[in-house]
């Protein structure tokens, strides 16, 4: 296991037992009829991992996914099979250091291709193409619209999924049927909206605006099941709605705060990619553990 001064977490290490991927986050192991997932302390932002972990980052993300996915389970099935290392194979008890309270064991499933954003909000990448060409992801939005504006209604703006330091690319409905079939896209696109509309309802009882989020599914026969994560800081943009104003960016409790660093110093997003300091990782860290508490009551364990 790799860990930082601050006892974060970079990298897991599960000898004997089958690594499969290392994503920008999670590091995932195979176990034959089903995955373990890792969220590690790794953070990435614009396609890079960042050399600095955020310490508690990893269970911040499997914690609120567990939080959510107990919230959503009768809008959408998931993928969790257990969470508490007790309920794990034998063969995995051994690395409880490394596995508890950051990792789940999953179902294995037919993921698809695509990222599934629900919108409800003109933010990032978004307002980026809006400002150019009065659309987000191909679709036609009012004038007028400024930085930070609520949408009519949410929109589903589908995007590609990238290797780390290659970058995302948003795709239109119609790429994205190409991709999956226009049947399975229109269902993801449904889903999308309806949990994304869930989540927002019950984020707005506890002050709090999700202005878009990505959700990722997977096929199990023709069913479609909630994966990976669910209404994150690092999957979702979280804005106190009592600070809310459009025409300008918002506060967050999520990894806009880094993004807004590197973006401060004119890193030109390609390697090397920059050290954080210690406020940086500090005021990171913060954010994620305050949302956690906002929306579930409690703190990680």
């Amino acid at each position: 296991m790799q860990k930082s001064a601050t006892g974060a977490v970079f990298q897991t290490e599960l000898p004997g037992v089958t690594l499969k991927a290392r994503g920008k986050v999670r590091d995932l192991y195979d176990l034959g009829d089903s995955l373990l997932i890792v969220a590690t302390d790794r953070l990435s932002a614009f396609d890079y991992v960042l050399p600095n972990p955020i310490p508690d980052k990893g269970k911040v993300l499997s914690q609120i996914s567990e939080f959510w996915f107990a919230r959503l389970e009768k809008v959408v099935p998931n993928h969790l099979l257990a969470t508490q290392v007790d309920q794990y194979p034998e063969a995995l008890q051994q690395y409880a250091d490394q596995l508890e309270g950051r990792s789940a064991l999953v179902r294995k499933l037919n993921m698809l291709p695509i990222e599934c954003v629900a919108r409800g909000y003109l933010a990032g990448s978004g307002w980026k193409e809006y400002r150019e060409r009065g659309t987000v992801c191909g679709i036609e939005l009012p004038a007028g619209l400024t930085e930070s504006s609520r949408l009519p209604e949410p929109i589903f703006t589908p995007a590609t999924k990238a290797e780390d330091g290659e970058h995302d690319e948003n795709i239109s409905f119609a790429k994205a049927a190409e991709l999956i079939g226009e049947e399975l896209a229109a269902r993801a696109r449904d889903l999308t909206l309806k949990i994304y509309e869930a989540g927002s309802e019950f984020a707005r009882t506890q002050g709090i605006i999700i202005a878009d989020t990505k959700f990722e599914f997977g096929l199990e026969g023709d069913s479609l099941i909630l994966a990976d994560e669910v209404l994150t800081p690092d999957s979702s943009r979280f804005w106190p709605a009592e600070l809310y104003e459009s025409g300008r960016g918002q506060a967050s409790f999520d990894k806009q705060f880094v993004r807004d660093y590197l973006e401060s110093i004119g890193w030109d997003k390609q390697p090397p990619v920059p050290e954080l300091p210690d406020e940086i990782i500090r005021g990171a860290r913060e954010r994620y553990l305050e949302i956690f508490r906002i929306l579930t009551g409690g703190q990680p364990v």
